[in-house]
């Protein structure tokens, strides 16, 4: 008897075969073990279709079909069967075929030892064919799987920031999809893109979840947004330290304890960002210049103010113009003290006052009014853009300029 006497055999063993073949898998593999991701029933169809497709093929030769092999690599992979796992259950699943081969030719005396050796090379090539045909239907799936959960986590991330998602229930939804607390404190935070499509904060999602902070992220033409959940007692610095790791220009609301609040959240994270000075990266938070943020939503109005409010210094030659507001500015930054301006301008205490003087003639105010510093300082911001600070937004203090030192 030839060799095809040992595959009819064993073809008409077939369903015993497909039940073993399941059962070694799942006894050597833990994750196919797991009912739940991948039924009995299911593996031991795969394992009776593939060991019918393989002794088919050894019957009648010619060219071997992968399309079983790819159909499986494209099921694992819906399953949430990792590659490996799943290479490691067709080699598990081959090996068991040709150790029944074997066996079954012990019983056949006219089957030579040299049709054997061939039929050996000739069913690890078809291995090789068929784990290449999974290998790359998992990650094709894998990847169209992958696109469309970041659509969809994209999408309600959207919902979020643009208010879409109101309904309570929805919302939990929409958390639980995300992996968001149903509760919070959250923040939103705001990044500026250098350029269309690029991710100022690339690898934050990562970073955050290895603090134990979930969030979730959207990326626009220009900023990349996203929102946090605060979920331990120093989250907040712990967010703060690593976005400024980034070296990117961000701002960060204030915190917030519903979802639902996540529109009006965004709003205060980019006027945070609007808020940051010069150039250069900076990470800026709503609550530490609530002023600024202020005034910065309110250009137009901020405008009027400055004008009717600085008038008279801003009408001056750009010289002394330049002096004035400097000194206004730094003597802001200082907390109104005359000695901690000149130290910052490098000019003695006397120069400040004679320059707070002038100050007050020209506007017609008095600086020892708190309603004048009030109007003064939301102008003055209006002017010059938020004041720098040596605080937690790690901005720099006030640097003395030229024209500072001529008087």
């Amino acid at each position: 008897m030839d060799f095809s006497g040992v595959v009819a055999a064993l073809h008409a063993r077939l369903p015993e075969l497909g039940e073993r073949m399941a059962q070694r898998i799942r006894s050597d593999i833990d994750a196919y073990r797991d009912e739940s991701l991948i039924p009995l029933e299911s593996l031991r169809r795969s394992c009776t279709a593939n060991a019918d497709l393989i002794l088919r093929h050894l019957r009648r030769a010619g060219a071997p079909d992968p399309g079983p092999a790819h159909e499986t690599g494209r099921i694992r992979a819906e399953q949430g069967m990792p590659l490996a796992d799943t290479l490691h259950a067709y080699r598990i699943g081959f090996e068991f075929l040709w150790t029944q081969i074997l066996e079954e030719s012990r019983t056949h005396p006219g089957v030579p030892d040299a049709q054997l050796v061939a039929q050996s090379a000739e069913i690890w090539a078809l291995f090789g064919l068929y784990a290449e045909a999974v290998a790359e239907a998992h990650r094709e799936t894998t990847a169209e799987l992958t696109l469309r959960r970041e659509a969809r986590r994209s999408a309600l991330v959207e919902a979020l920031f643009t208010g879409v998602i109101a309904d309570r229930t929805t919302l939990w939804e929409a958390a639980r999809e995300l992996g968001l607390p149903e509760r919070g404190p959250y923040a939103v935070v705001a990044a500026g893109s250098a350029a269309p499509g690029t991710e100022p904060l690339a690898g934050i999602e990562t970073a955050l979840r290895h603090a134990h902070l979930p969030s979730a992220w959207r990326l626009l033409p220009d900023q990349q947004i996203g929102v946090v959940a605060l979920t331990t007692p120093t989250a907040a610095s712990t967010v703060l330290r690593i976005l400024r790791r980034a070296h990117a220009r961000v701002g960060v609301s204030p915190d917030f304890d519903s979802l639902r609040d996540t529109p009006q959240a965004l709003r205060f994270a980019r006027l945070a960002l609007a808020g940051l000075t010069g150039t250069g990266p900076g990470v800026a938070r709503f609550d530490d210049r609530p002023l600024a943020m202020l005034v910065a939503a309110a250009p137009a109005e901020a405008a009027h103010l400055a004008h009717v409010t600085l008038k008279p210094l801003l009408d001056l030659p750009a010289p002394e113009r330049a002096r004035l507001l400097e000194t206004l500015e730094h003597w802001f930054a200082a907390a109104g003290s005359t000695a901690g301006t000149a130290q910052t301008l490098f000019v003695h205490p006397n120069t400040v006052r004679y320059r707070l003087r002038r100050i007050e003639e020209l506007t017609g105010r008095a600086l020892s009014d708190p309603r004048t510093t009030a109007d003064l300082g939301a102008a003055l911001l209006a002017v010059r853009g938020p004041a720098p600070s040596s605080g937690e937004d790690g901005r720099r203090p006030p640097q003395p300029s030229p024209a500072a030192q001529d008087q």
